[in-house]
């Protein structure tokens, strides 16, 4: 079964960085659009970033600017760099084809921006 590990997550101090990562298993996500989800306490998941399989991005409104995502097929990872994080970034984050057709979500990692 295709497994999707996200890591990554911490603590950081609001206008910190993180770098998160989503290793796959199976290859189907190297020729599917990836993205990034996130879901705060309270609230619906939501889509963050996304990437198309030729490399073309597109970012939610709140972290434009902020955050890249970036994909690296030959290792079927998928990657988040978070910068000039804010305490509105607090969520639990997860990766996904886009959209989020697989059934089997990760476990997610947990990003606490906080002073």
């Amino acid at each position: 079964q295709v497994q999707l590990v996200e890591s990554g997550g911490g603590l950081v101090q609001p206008g910190g960085s993180l770098r998160l990562s989503c290793a796959n298993s199976g290859t189907i996500f190297r020729i599917n659009a990836m993205g990034w989800y996130r879901q705060a306490p309270g609230k619906q998941r939501e889509v963050v970033a996304t990437i198309s399989s030729h490399g073309t991005t597109g970012y939610a409104e709140a972290v434009k600017g902020r955050f890249t995502i970036s994909r690296e097929d030959t290792q079927n990872t998928l990657f988040l760099q978070m910068n000039s994080l804010k305490p509105e970034d607090t969520a639990a984050y997860y990766c996904n084809t886009y959209p989020p057709t697989w059934p089997h979500w990760g476990q997610g990692t947990q990003v606490t921006v906080s002073s």
